[in-house]
């Protein structure tokens, strides 16, 4: 009773915090329609692990590459883990149905879900066709994601043009999420904006986009590595009450660019506070045998989430 009490009180602090107190929160909960609010779980938190593909880039690019998505995923079941999540940055071109139901079935006779995939996509483009572009590229994968069964894609708010005010960049983005999630929607997949760069840097700009997007199918990536403030752990624990994907990073870096050891235990509680319930992502971005260094990780993320849950 007193985790849940405890619990209950830091959603209602962080929410408070973003949307400008306890009268705003009450708004919000009466007209649904004017943003996402924290994700409803059942109070009790529950960890399952995955891996991103994108921390075996070396080794899925190059001509030819080192290794196959098929490779990874095979890394994926040796290390133990409960899911995989394919970057589309290293799937073959073209995309097939063919080539996305192969992997499919080697994850099922693997016992791996598709526990999500991710894309580069820059919503904070004027309108014409570069846009167009990137709005239709995002709602292909929604396509690609439904035949995987990969319950969310990843994506990114963009980056702006320099001449672009701040308030249309805004606007912009917030459109092209929505115009996603409703196609996506009908998909049966979620759409999670991740902390990443341009405006979603700062956490304020992030949660002022969040609550802005009207869609049930959209929420947060919680990426542990992204924040680059005075106070990450604060940053990211204002953000966790949104996440429905989370990435976790082996270091994180100041204002100063300075690298220090990500605190797994720190975020395991951070997530178990707000009862969050999903993959935890390793995103491996170091030097050293990645193949070796991410099974490492994998075990120590997993002692720390455990202990949590």
């Amino acid at each position: 009773m007193t985790n849940q009490v405890n619990r209950r009180a830091f959603v209602q602090r962080a929410v408070g915090t973003v949307v400008g107190g306890v009268a705003a929160w009450t708004s919000l909960r009466s007209h649904p329609a004017l943003g996402i609010e924290p994700i409803v779980r059942n109070g009790d938190a529950k960890f399952k692990f995955s891996l991103a593909a994108y921390s075996y880039r070396e080794l899925l690019q190059g001509k030819p590459p080192a290794l196959t998505l098929s490779d990874f995923i095979d890394d994926c079941a040796r290390f133990g883990l409960e899911g995989t999540e394919l970057t589309s940055y290293y799937f073959p071109t073209p995309v097939t149905p063919a080539y996305l139901r192969q992997l499919k079935r080697q994850c099922f006779r693997l016992g791996l879900d598709i526990s999500g995939t991710a894309v580069g996509n820059n919503f904070a483009l004027p309108n014409g066709p570069k846009r167009d572009e990137q709005i239709a590229m995002v709602k292909q994968w929604v396509d690609y994601a439904e035949i995987l069964g990969a319950p969310v894609i990843r994506i990114f708010a963009g980056y702006p043009p320099k001449d672009m005010a701040p308030d249309q960049a805004h606007k912009l983005i917030v459109a092209g999420m929505e115009q996603c999630c409703q196609y996506a929607g009908q998909h049966g997949i979620h759409l999670a904006l991740e902390n990443h760069g341009g405006p979603t840097a700062d956490v304020n700009k992030l949660l002022s986009l969040v609550h802005d997007v009207r869609s049930p199918w959209f929420g947060v990536n919680l990426d542990s590595g992204n924040f680059r403030s005075d106070d990450i752990y604060g940053d990211l624990a204002r953000i966790a009450p949104f996440a429905i994907n989370v990435q976790i990073k082996v270091s994180v870096s100041g204002p100063d660019g300075k690298k220090h050891p990500s605190d797994f235990q720190r975020l395991a509680q951070i997530l178990g506070d707000v009862g969050y319930r999903g993959y935890i992502v390793l995103e491996y971005e170091e030097k050293g045998d990645v193949r070796q260094e991410c099974a490492r990780y994998v075990r120590q993320l997993r002692q720390a989430f455990t202990s949590q849950s």
